[in-house]
C-alpha cells in the first residue's frame, strides 16, 4: 500500500514540477539564460546575475527549476545544458507563449490575454520557424506565378513579411492586424530593412476589414496562428466568402494554424496540445479539427489544392487554397 502511494505522490510532484518547469523555461528565454546556455556552453550564476543585474538568489532559483527537469544540470555555482536542453531550446517560444497569459492564475481571463497578445505577437516569429517555415516555403516555390502583392493576414511583428520582401524582389507586402504594438514593432523593423517602400501596414479585424482599392492587387493571402478565429463554423464560412470577394485577384491563400487533435486520447496528446487546447476552452474559443476545416473551404469559396500536415507540436497544418 505504501508503495502504491509513493508512486501516486512522485507522480503528483511530476505535475506540479513541470507546471513551474514550464513557466521556468519561458522566463529563462527572456532573460537571456538559454540563450547563454545555448552559445556559450555555460552559465555563471553570479556572473550572469550580475551582469543582467538579476537578483543572485532568484537566478539560483530559476536554475533549480530547469535541473528539476533535465534542462540543465547543475555543477556548483554553474549551469549545463541537460539532457533535454536541445529540445527545449528549440520550442523555447511556445512555452513562452502557452505560459505567457497565465501569471494571474491557471485559467487566463479575457483581460489577461489582451494584456499578454503584445508579448504573444512578438514570439510568433520562433514559433513559425521551426513549425511552418519549412512547409510554407515548400508551398510558395512551387507556384507557377510570380508573387507581386501579399497580404498577411495576423502578420504580428512583420517577419513572414520580410521573409517575402527579401525573397521575392519584385513583390510588396501590406500587413493586417489588430494589435498596434505588433504593426509598430513591423513597421520598424521593414523600415531598418530598408524595404518601407514595399510595405504598408493597417490596423483592422481581418474579420471585418472595408475594403480598400489595394485589395484588388493581392495575388496572394497568408493567415498563420489566427485562422481558428474565424470559427465557429458559420462565421468561419462567412469569413472565407468575405475575403475571397475582398480579395478577387488572389490566386493561391495559405493557411497555417495548430489543429485540434482529433484522435489522440486525454493521455496521448501530442507535445503542447493539452495546454493549448486549455488555453482556447477556457476562452470559449472553438479550435477546429483539421476535417472541420476541410469542410469550410467549399461553401467559403475556396477549393484545396494541398495539405501540409506538420504536427510538430499541437497539430500544426498548412492549407493552400484557391478560388474556386
Amino acid at each position: 500500500m505504501s508503495g502504491s502511494a509513493d508512486d501516486a505522490g512522485s507522480a503528483v510532484a511530476r505535475i506540479y514540477n513541470s507546471a513551474g518547469a514550464a513557466s521556468a523555461i519561458g522566463a529563462a528565454w527572456e532573460l537571456g539564460v538559454l540563450d547563454e546556455l545555448k552559445d556559450v556552453g555555460a552559465l555563471d550564476v553570479r556572473r550572469f546575475a550580475a551582469e543582467r543585474k538579476l537578483d543572485e538568489m532568484s537566478t539560483a532559483g530559476l536554475l533549480s527549476a530547469l535541473s528539476a527537469v533535465e534542462v540543465v544540470r547543475r555543477d556548483d555555482d554553474r549551469a549545463l545544458p541537460g539532457a533535454h536542453f536541445d529540445d527545449v531550446y528549440r520550442t523555447r517560444s511556445l512555452l513562452r507563449w502557452l505560459t505567457g497569459g497565465r501569471v494571474r492564475g491557471p485559467l487566463p481571463t479575457p483581460a489577461d490575454r489582451a494584456a499578454d497578445d503584445q508579448g504573444r505577437a512578438a514570439h510568433r516569429p520562433e514559433t513559425s520557424e521551426f513549425c511552418y517555415d519549412p512547409w510554407f516555403w515548400e508551398a510558395v516555390d512551387g507556384f507557377d506565378f510570380d508573387v507581386r502583392l501579399v497580404a498577411d493576414l495576423g502578420c504580428g511583428s512583420g517577419d513572414r513579411i520580410l521573409q517575402i520582401l527579401r525573397r521575392h524582389p519584385g513583390a510588396r507586402a501590406m500587413g493586417i492586424d489588430t494589435l498596434r504594438p505588433a504593426l509598430t514593432v513591423a513597421a520598424t523593423r521593414v523600415r531598418e530593412a530598408g524595404l518601407a517602400h514595399r510595405a504598408a501596414f493597417l490596423e483592422a479585424d481581418v474579420r471585418t476589414v472595408e475594403d480598400i482599392s489595394e485589395f484588388a492587387e493581392v495575388d496572394l493571402l497568408t493567415c498563420f496562428l489566427m485562422g481558428h478565429e474565424f470559427w465557429p463554423r458559420d462565421r468561419c464560412v462567412d469569413t472565407l466568402q468575405r475575403l475571397r470577394d475582398q480579395f478577387p485577384g488572389t490566386r493561391r491563400f495559405l493557411i497555417g494554424d495548430a489543429t485540434r487533435a482529433a484522435d489522440s486520447t486525454d493521455q496521448e496528446l501530442p507535445l503542447f496540445s493539452l495546454d493549448f487546447e486549455l488555453d482556447q476552452d477556457s476562452s470559449a474559443a472553438f479550435l477546429p479539427t483539421v476535417t472541420d476545416w476541410e469542410s469550410v473551404f467549399e461553401p467559403g469559396g475556396w477549393r484545396l489544392l494541398r495539405k501540409y500536415w506538420i504536427n510538430i507540436t499541437f497539430g500544426e497544418v498548412i492549407f493552400e487554397l484557391e478560388p474556386l
